[in-house]
């Protein structure tokens, strides 16, 4: 073999190495959860309108968003590597699987962490306090606290998840204003509509891993119940907050003909449910909060 031939070998080795490593890193941060709370930053930031964003400042929103959102994501996976490894869904995680040890994943996800933090820090105190507060909750509140204890430890999830939008309109606007505080609320409610579908397609795996949820605890129809009413004050909460930030025209249709087709989707779920409509309404709800950000990043 010769000289060219060991270093092609050795390239594509180091390649296969580094794709694969990217993988299991882009699985323990959740990467598509991470980027649509991303965005969702994004979305705080941009609907602050008389304000020239720097694409320095978006950069750093972004950077700082996904390092503190993907290393809490990380540090839950290590506090729950064992709930993940009695579920079949999440049991070909790279904790569970091996494919990571759990000191790896704590060291990954702490230095993510307070990378993260530290830069929000150094472009706002007050939009540092807020993603502090976002990882405080996600981590200590809800995954060490609440989650193996209540079915309401999604209440102080959905809070965590608010988080990231209000830091993007803090870092706008210089203040928590109301509409940032409206935002964060659409967040906050949306998140049953995103994790309870989940909760009642695999309630089997949830009971083996005994996890409380609203499936478990109080039954299939007051779940889908709840979930209506969580997408209802989402889409009214959005459309309050899009207003008032001053979208107008066609993007406010838009956002509200989307609002409504979730609706729609949500109550023939409480009347006619289905398993396929079910994990559609899971699927809907993503698309949702995704078109309403692009649309109010784009107003």
């Amino acid at each position: 073999m010769n000289t060219r031939t060991t270093l092609l070998t050795s390239v594509i080795a180091a390649h296969r190495n580094l794709t694969t490593s990217v993988r299991r890193y882009w699985s323990l941060v959740k990467g598509f959860q991470t980027l649509l709370l991303l965005i969702t930053g994004l979305g705080g930031y941009m609907s602050v309108h008389g304000v020239a964003p720097s694409w320095t400042t978006l950069l750093s929103l972004a950077g700082s968003l996904f390092l503190s959102i993907g290393g809490s994501t990380i540090l839950n996976m290590v506090w729950d590597r064992d709930i993940d490894a009695r579920m079949k869904r999440t049991a070909g995680r790279p904790l569970p699987a091996g494919r990571v040890s759990p000191r790896e994943a704590l060291q990954a996800g702490l230095a993510l962490s307070w990378l993260g933090v530290g830069w929000g820090f150094s472009l706002s105190p007050l939009y540092g306090i807020v993603v502090l507060a976002g990882l405080f909750f996600d981590v200590v509140v809800y995954t060490l606290w609440l989650k193996r204890r209540t079915p309401w430890a999604i209440l102080w999830g959905g809070i965590s998840g608010g988080m990231p939008v209000l830091a993007g309109r803090v870092l706008g606007a210089g203040q928590v204003d109301l509409i940032g505080i409206l935002l964060a609320l659409g967040v906050l409610a949306w998140i049953p509509s995103h994790i309870m579908p989940l909760n009642i397609k695999y309630l089997n795996d949830y009971k083996q891993a005994k996890v409380p949820t609203f499936p478990g605890t109080y039954g299939l129809g007051a779940t889908r119940v709840i979930i209506g009413l969580s997408v209802t004050v989402t889409v009214l909460t959005m459309l309050v907050s899009a207003v008032m930030s001053g979208i107008v025209g066609g993007y406010l249709y838009a956002l509200g003909l989307s609002g409504l087709t979730l609706l729609a989707v949500a109550v023939v779920n409480i009347v006619r449910p289905s398993p396929r409509l079910n994990f559609g309404l899971f699927k809907l709800a993503s698309l949702y909060m995704l078109g309403a950000m692009v649309l109010i990043i784009a107003a």
